[in-house]
């Protein structure tokens, strides 16, 4: 299902079951899996690859360099970050960082995720949260910068 006022580019590839809502847009070269829920607004850059069963909420923006893998929870505005160091007279595709969102993990609401990190499996970013660093498998960290805090279990329990 893909809204009619989504924009969803033709060399895309959508999995089956994908949702995709009112406004989002969808980019060129963009892999989105099986069973996924893209919200209203939201913004999927070129060559980004999602997983199966992603939920990303309104108004996230994933940035080219991003691979998110299968079961990740990405709040409502969150944003995934492509070049450490922006200046706009200085931009080409050489300056894009690579960032990894590992299976199962959570970004809460209004997180802003620096281009490099790794977040590791099942690990959870606090709403409000910057990320500037690797956050392991496990945990859960918040802040700015996000600090790890505890140990969490599978189901984001410590």
């Amino acid at each position: 299902m893909i809204h009619p006022t989504a924009e969803v580019s033709e060399k895309a590839k959508i999995g089956e079951g994908t949702r995709i809502w009112h406004q989002a847009q969808v980019r060129e070269g963009v892999t989105i899996g099986k069973n996924c829920n893209i919200g209203k607004g939201v913004y999927i850059d070129n060559d980004v690859s999602i997983g199966d069963n992603c939920k990303i909420q309104n108004y996230a923006c994933v940035y080219h360099g991003a691979k998110v893998e299968d079961d990740v929870f990405i709040g409502p505005g969150v944003i995934i970050t492509n070049d450490r160091h922006p200046r706009a007279f200085l931009w080409d595709t050489s300056r894009v960082g690579k960032t990894l969102i590992e299976e199962g993990a959570s970004l809460g609401a209004n997180s802003t995720i620096v281009c490099g990190v790794t977040i590791g499996k099942y690990a959870m970013v606090g709403a409000g949260s910057v990320v500037t660093r690797n956050i392991p498998a496990y945990t859960l960290a918040y802040g700015n910068p996000a600090r790890l805090k505890k140990a969490i279990d599978k189901n984001g329990n410590g």
